[in-house]
């Protein structure tokens, strides 16, 4: 296996904020090529989340390493805190699996 070339990839992801301020949103994108760390890689992700409420807000980082999945191919885990807007801000987590409906 090629190690540079598997860094040549992308991830979709989709999951929702916490509710807080009495609404959600939802995080929907796609992450940049893979970065190598270590033996391991990560990806960039930013973004806007949905529009509810009357407001969005930011959010970006770094995804953890790649977690291997017993039937091959991997995922990632998304972890963070949205731009303060409106008076509040949203914590996330998720992973590569679209969640969103």
């Amino acid at each position: 296996m090629n190690y540079n070339a598997d860094l040549f990839h992308v991830h979709k992801y989709c999951f929702p904020t916490s509710f807080d301020h009495g609404h959600s949103h939802r995080i929907i994108g796609v992450s940049s090529l893979g970065i190598r760390r270590g033996n391991t890689h990560v990806h960039c992700y930013r973004g806007v989340t949905t529009l509810d409420n009357g407001h969005v807000h930011n959010y970006g980082g770094e995804t953890g390493p790649a977690l291997h999945l017993p039937g091959g191919g991997h995922i990632h885990c998304y972890r963070g805190i949205t731009t303060f807007e409106d008076g509040h801000r949203h914590a996330y987590e998720g992973t590569d699996f679209p969640s969103c409906s």
